[in-house]
């Protein structure tokens, strides 16, 4: 049983180790150089996107803080307003309760007057009246016509006397 196959040869042995040299440097020049970038480039490529995501989360978070910092700051500008409105709605009401209790005041002080004038008027009205009624009995008394001027001046006269007489 003298298999050539499995009988060790050297020369064998020399050309099995050359091959696998030749093939061993044609494979570290042509494959694995080119296979070993693609993984360097692959590896720089999920560094790179980790350092993104990584950046993108940072920024996540600063974004979350102000967003909290501006709703912070509008729940204050909020209570701000609020308060300034409820304080021009207070100062607004009692500026509406002083001018009604002013244009009240300034509407009795006219009534006040329009009554003194209109008593004024129903005096002189009843003075004019008495005269009238003065003379008609006077002239019935007297039985002659006494002049509408003569008799004014008796009655004012009269009346001056009477206010004279009065305390005052």
């Amino acid at each position: 049983m003298n298999n050539p196959l499995v009988q060790p040869d050297p020369g064998l042995y020399i050309w099995t180790i050359a091959t696998f040299l030749i093939l061993l440097w044609l494979l570290a020049k042509f494959a694995w150089r080119p296979l070993l970038a693609a993984l360097e480039q692959r590896q720089d490529t999920i560094r790179k996107s980790l350092d993104d995501a990584q950046q993108a989360k940072q920024e996540l978070e600063r974004l979350n803080v102000e967003s909290r910092k501006i709703l912070t700051e509008a729940r204050v500008q909020a209570e701000q307003i609020l308060s300034q409105t409820r304080t021009d709605a207070s100062r607004l009401r009692d500026e509406l309760k002083q001018n009604a209790q002013s244009e009240a005041a300034g509407v009795i002080k006219n009534a006040e007057r329009q009554i003194e004038m209109e008593t004024s008027r129903a005096i002189q009205q009843i003075r004019n009246e008495a005269v009238d009624i003065s003379i008609a009995i006077a002239s019935k008394v007297l039985e002659r016509n006494v002049t509408r001027e003569d008799n004014e001046r008796l009655i004012e006269e009269t009346f001056k006397q009477i206010e004279a007489r009065r305390p005052s």
